[in-house]
């Protein structure tokens, strides 16, 4: 098992949502998971006009690569998220705020990257997330 802890140092400040600022990670190997999107098995668009929608399966594709590899969402170290719309951000929140706590039982919440972008593959995607996890 990996030995990970999220720890929030008070010299950096209180996290601004729901993600830590530095992961210790002491593993035998890493998972580096490409950016997911909302597509689903057959690739397609799944919430083409729906961010909450679109969050919910990029998620899902996460999990189920974590699935594939023997791991969970313990296993997560960090992730980065690529929006193509700043004003997804609350809405981005309201998710972790809604989702994390199922997914991250303990309440340590892994860091994250959030970066504003012109767009993804495909126009309609709204979302990607790229995550690294450890075993």
């Amino acid at each position: 098992m990996p030995d990970i802890k999220m720890v929030n140092p008070n010299a950096l400040g209180k996290p601004l949502g729901q993600y830590s600022n530095i992961a210790r990670v002491k593993a035998s190997e890493f998972i580096f998971i490409a950016g997911q999107v909302s597509v689903d098995k057959g690739g397609n668009i799944v919430g083409a006009d729906d961010f909450d929608a679109q969050c919910v399966q990029t998620f899902a594709n996460i999990g189920t690569a974590l699935k594939s590899c023997g791991a969970g969402w313990s296993n997560v170290a960090q992730f980065t998220t690529y929006l193509v719309h700043s004003q997804d951000i609350p809405a981005f929140m309201k998710f972790r705020l809604r989702e994390f706590p199922r997914m991250f039982g303990s309440g340590s919440y892994p860091p994250n990257t959030l970066l504003m972008i012109d767009r993804l593959v495909k126009e309609q995607l709204l979302i990607e997330v790229q995550a690294v996890a450890a075993v």
